[in-house]
């Protein structure tokens, strides 16, 4: 099963993206996405090794993005790959079949493509725009996750993408996805997951903030 919050870690150094990713551990994020952008592999790899061991502690998800032979050595659960990264099918023939593999889409053909590689789950966005992405891919929004999971019907797990704020999960959510990926929001504030945590799973802050709209009205 396919956690449905995501930590994407951020920071302006490797130590403090592990800094942030042991915040994130402790307040009870349930998967981690060590997202390292341009640094030698052989930082990465060191990176990855100690995001393993504290996540490890928390028996927290450990997904590595783009390194899928980084995430085979240091046994992370998985690889995330980007839309100009390795295809997951030949990123599936270096990890082992328990390791899981995530990749990016934009549009029902990209989807379409992941499915027939045999992906795990499907990193869908931008929602927004947000800059901690270069080369951003066309905005979605609402209507765009209900017309291409309408159209698409698929089991494997769609997980939105892009800009989310705190404020926008509960209608993102009644468009299907499986779950949320979220990365400023988070690092802002990481006292912030459990509210995050039930609002994705429909508890009681999503209950009650419709109940609060509804007395509006």
């Amino acid at each position: 099963m396919i956690p449905t919050l995501h930590y994407i870690s951020q920071g302006k150094t490797p130590q403090e993206h592990l800094e942030n990713i042991q915040k994130a551990c402790t307040s009870g994020v349930e998967l981690v996405q060590l997202r390292l952008k341009n640094q030698p592999k052989k930082v990465v790899l060191e990176t990855a090794k100690q995001a393993r061991e504290i996540t490890g502690k928390f028996q927290t998800r450990l997904i590595i993005n783009d390194y899928y032979k980084i995430a085979a050595a240091v046994k992370a659960d998985g690889v995330h790959l980007g839309k100009t990264d390795t295809s997951p099918t030949v990123a599936r023939k270096a990890m082992a079949s328990w390791q899981i593999i995530g990749g990016t889409a934009n549009t029902l053909e990209d989807c379409e493509a992941l499915i027939a590689k045999k992906v795990d789950y499907i990193g869908m966005g931008p929602f927004r725009f947000t800059e901690t992405k270069e080369n951003l891919s066309p905005v979605l929004g609402l209507n765009g996750y209900l017309t291409i999971i309408e159209e698409l019907k698929t089991s494997i797990p769609i997980i939105a993408i892009g800009g989310i704020v705190t404020d926008d999960i509960a209608a993102i959510m009644k468009t299907g996805v499986h779950g949320i990926a979220i990365s400023g929001e988070i690092t802002r504030n990481f006292n912030s997951i459990p509210e995050l945590k039930k609002l994705i799973n429909g508890g009681p802050v999503q209950e009650e903030r419709w109940i609060s709209e509804e007395k509006r009205k």
